[in-house]
């Protein structure tokens, strides 16, 4: 049994990125087409919408949104997935991937290039963990503009749970903090940490990701079996 290089948990196949990872993926590289579309709207600053009453500028304003500008120029979404598919085409010792077109005909190339690799990518390419996390990342950039209050719904990863069970197993689910909380609460075992434990759980997840193949519990574990 293998570990999915994206979400760290336990993967029967084998492979590198476990099944969900690489569907996820997959989904990830099918919206950015369309994501790169979406931002063309909030190429202007205030393009959002706002109606309220503000100060006069203390000097002028950028005539573009830097960050839209970014993700649409040739070195943003285009660019990260082109040099993806040529990194992929590289290691199976392909023909080099050579753009051309528009920027949003290269994109969708590029794209439906990966996704013909994915298969490849998530059981033979150690590098697929790094690539579905900056795909996820690239999407996660682009939605948080295009659509904030739905990226707002699932919280910010902020690591794996490290609650140990009486058997001493960690349980390692995927911890989130939503904008708000009181608590980081554990979706899988239930355990809840305070915003008092929160220095420490950092702490203690940056150990577990480095003792992970360890039997039994860390010494600072203990202190977080209360916090349930």
């Amino acid at each position: 049994m293998s570990v999915c290089l994206l979400c760290d948990q336990p993967d029967e196949t084998g492979g590198y990125l476990c099944p969900g990872c690489a569907t996820a993926t997959v989904r990830r590289l099918n919206a950015l087409p369309s994501l790169y579309d979406e931002l063309l709207p909030f190429l202007t600053p205030g393009s959002g919408g706002s109606t309220g009453r503000r100060s006069p500028a203390v000097s002028a304003p950028l005539p573009v949104s830097e960050m839209v500008l970014s993700l649409r120029g040739p070195g943003g979404v285009v660019g990260v997935v082109e040099d993806w598919l040529a990194a992929v085409r590289d290691a199976r010792h392909m023909q080099p991937f050579a753009p051309v077109g528009s920027v949003e005909a290269r994109l969708r190339a590029a794209v439906g290039g990966l996704l013909d690799n994915m298969p490849w990518i998530s059981v033979s390419w150690p590098d697929a963990g790094i690539f579905a996390e900056e795909i996820r990342d690239l999407e996660r950039v682009g939605a948080s503009i295009v659509d904030p209050a739905g990226r707002g719904e699932r919280g910010t990863r902020v690591g794996t749970c490290p609650a140990v069970d009486d058997g001493g197993v960690i349980c390692g689910a995927v911890l989130r903090y939503q904008p708000g909380a009181k608590l980081v609460v554990c979706s899988w075992c239930g355990c809840a940490f305070p915003p008092a434990t929160w220095q420490g759980l950092r702490t203690l997840i940056d150990h577990d990701a480095r003792n992970e193949m360890r039997n039994g519990i860390p010494e600072e574990a203990e202190q977080w079996q209360s916090a349930s």
